[in-house]
């Protein structure tokens, strides 16, 4: 790999992060974190690449034999500034599993002087092999007193975490984003930022984000419940973004509670959550327990004002079962759906092939094309015509150089703050000029990362032919139910589209193979479509008999 033109590219952009911010946070800034970016600017350039190095890589614990930079040099030298400053502790206690992962077996066998089985076992198998010393905590040099070299814990590491989550708003990004658009392995829209635009107003909001992060790594650590429930903070009303980040944790833990079969827990824990899906959660947990009153009472609110097709969807299929337990009548129409069907008995494939494949290749005709694009195509035909109302410079809405999307993308209230904008787009459909604004936007924004365009899949024949036999009332419709719920529609669109553009039309096909079913989501899409016109269909495939 060829040297980087500018061997501290990466301690330029940490830098950067830094004055971002001080500049827009710097009243909120705790001392602590006021004290860092002071001192982090004082140190040696080797000292600060290292620290920039370290914070940027998995796990705190770093061998000095691994922290090869030629740009830094010896390790240890450049340490010594970070050291004193307590950033670093040079001979940190390490536990028996965190000295399993930084030592190759031989190195362990030699610092431990094992012999016998534990020559032949693997690494996983020493905990049980060690006995008692496998519960104790020692320094490395404790531990192996040959070592030939150190262990760096870098114990500004949760502060530096910290500033992340300031500084990107989400739980997702972390510094690495600032290295993939470097070397142009990403690419963001540049939007206009507000010079005061920021994630947090106050530093209690700051404090409620750190907060729900630790308590969602402990969710995603499978932490005992009891932990998980006392790391939980309590609501915060200032912030309707960050309540939102909330109740998701709350719904995770509420289905870790149920899993755990701990379903008075799980009652109490959806009662305090407002994600969308928690009403039939707590439906079903009172089911469980038997309390099929409530559930059905619950069931009939829910019933009459349902917050989006999904929880309607699930409420039409859990109340038979609940009439039934309650001894109501629960008798159930046979559901009649109006897209068509098509059976078809194929060859098994010789080596595994995907089903949907299969069916495209049997169904392509020259005339007659059959593409796999499942959820990409009228998503990218959507994010590329409606390219300027998803990045237009809302308010809050972008507050970094690394949006791929709207940081209130998922927000019940994305379209309406957007409404003048997508009428603009989404009236192209009716004036014929949305052709040219999607291929127009296909050319110019080319790989920028987008939450809809799927650049890897795009070409513009692809678009051209779709745009040939997709009429403009159908991707208006499509449009509008994306924009009414982008968090359950922007998945469960059919697997396959045929296009026939000798005339002008086109068929959407779900295919399902043997013992495979339709999803909710799935289903969703497929009634919407028959109920529009949309021409759609359910392939159902079964495999031919082998010759005996």
């Amino acid at each position: 790999m060829n040297a980087h033109p500018r061997p501290y590219y990466y301690l330029e952009n940490f830098s950067l992060a830094l004055d971002w911010l001080q500049s827009r946070y710097g009243e909120l800034l705790s001392a602590q974190e006021q004290a860092f970016i002071r001192d982090f600017g004082r140190l040696p350039t080797k000292s600060s690449a290292l620290i920039a190095r370290l914070i940027t890589r998995q796990g705190d614990l770093f061998r000095t034999s691994k922290l090869v930079y030629a740009e830094i040099g010896c390790p240890k030298r450049a340490a010594a500034p970070l050291i004193e400053l307590g950033w670093l502790d040079p001979r940190p206690s390490l536990s028996f599993p965190n000295l399993c992962r930084l030592l190759r077996k031989p190195e362990l066998l030699s610092a431990l002087a094992l012999a016998g089985k534990a020559r032949s076992a693997r690494k996983a198998e020493l905990l049980t092999l060690v006995g008692d010393i496998a519960a104790q905590t020692r320094p490395l040099d404790a531990w192996w007193p040959g070592a030939p070299d150190q262990v760096f814990h870098v114990t500004i590491a949760p502060l530096c975490e910290r500033l992340r989550l300031m500084f990107f708003g989400n739980f997702r990004q972390t510094w690495s984003e600032f290295v993939l658009a470097d070397l142009g392995i990403f690419r963001y829209e540049s939007v206009a930022l507000d010079e005061a635009a920021r994630a947090f107003q106050t530093r209690e909001q700051i404090e409620q984000f750190h907060a729900l992060y630790l308590c969602r790594e402990l969710v995603h650590a499978q932490a005992p419940l009891d932990e998980v429930l006392a790391t939980l903070p309590p609501p915060l009303e200032s912030s309707a973004w960050i309540e939102a980040k909330r109740s998701k944790l709350l719904f995770l833990i509420g289905q870790r509670c149920e899993k755990a079969r701990e379903l008075a827990q799980a009652l109490t824990v959806y009662a305090q959550c407002g994600h969308p899906e928690a009403r039939i959660r707590t439906i079903r947990v009172l089911e469980k327990l038997g309390r099929c009153a409530e559930a059905t009472e619950l069931l009939a609110s829910t019933q009459r004002a349902p917050v989006s097709e999904l929880e309607a969807q699930q409420a039409a299929r859990i109340l038979p079962r609940l009439k039934r337990k309650l001894g109501l009548p629960a008798q159930r129409g046979r559901v009649r759906h109006g897209w068509s069907s098509l059976e078809l008995e194929l060859p098994r494939p010789l080596s595994p092939h995907p089903v949907e494949l299969v069916v495209s290749e049997h169904l392509t005709t020259p005339e007659a094309p059959v593409l796999y694009v499942e959820n990409t195509l009228l998503n990218s035909l959507f994010g590329l015509l409606c390219w300027d109302a998803i990045f237009a410079p809302i308010t809050g809405a972008f507050f970094h150089a690394f949006h791929a999307a709207p940081s209130d993308l998922l927000d019940a209230g994305f379209q309406r703050r957007r409404a003048a904008q997508f009428s603009t787009c989404l009236a192209r459909l009716e004036t014929g000029e949305y052709r040219s604004a999607i291929l127009s936007t296909f050319e110019r924004k080319n790989g920028i990362q987008s939450p809809f365009v799927a650049w890897g899949l795009l070409t513009r024949e692809l678009l051209e032919l779709a745009l040939d036999c997709l009429p403009a009332a159908h991707l208006r419709k499509c449009f509008e139910r994306l924009l009414g719920d982008l968090r359950a529609n922007r998945s469960g669109l059919p697997d396959l589209i045929q296009f026939w553009p000798g005339e002008r039309r086109y068929r959407l096909i779900e295919v399902k193979g043997p013992g495979d079913r339709l999803q909710d989501n799935q289903i969703r899409w497929l009634d919407f479509c028959a109920g529009q016109g949309i021409p759609v269909c359910v392939c159902k495939v079964t495999w031919q008999a082998e010759p005996s």
